[in-house]
């Protein structure tokens, strides 16, 4: 089965104040055993718009991702973010198929 991956791009306006947002964030992908993937760190951009922050989580298939995102325990820490930045998040099932 496929794994699930959220992948985040974020600006941070308010860096102080997105810090609750990271602090409770934590409990929703405890309980969903999601996985950093990657966490910021340097990026080149060659292509489109980027944001300062690139972030990839790894749940365990892509149901799962879903239902992190819908938490009560998520939804609880993404109102701390708003207004502290701007994020682009996808949710994406991983691929299993054959390779070239």
């Amino acid at each position: 089965m496929a794994k699930g991956y959220w992948i985040a791009r974020v600006d941070v306006t308010d860096p102080d104040g997105y810090q609750a947002y990271v602090k409770a964030n934590a409990e929703a992908f405890r309980k969903f055993g999601a996985r950093f993937i990657v966490r910021g760190g340097q990026f080149e951009a060659p292509e489109g718009t980027p944001r300062a922050r690139n972030i990839i989580l790894e749940f365990a298939d892509y149901v799962t991702a879903v239902a992190c995102y819908q938490s009560a325990e998520y939804q609880a820490a993404k109102a701390l973010r708003i207004g502290k930045g701007v994020a682009d998040i996808v949710i994406i099932e991983g691929y299993d198929g054959v390779q070239p």
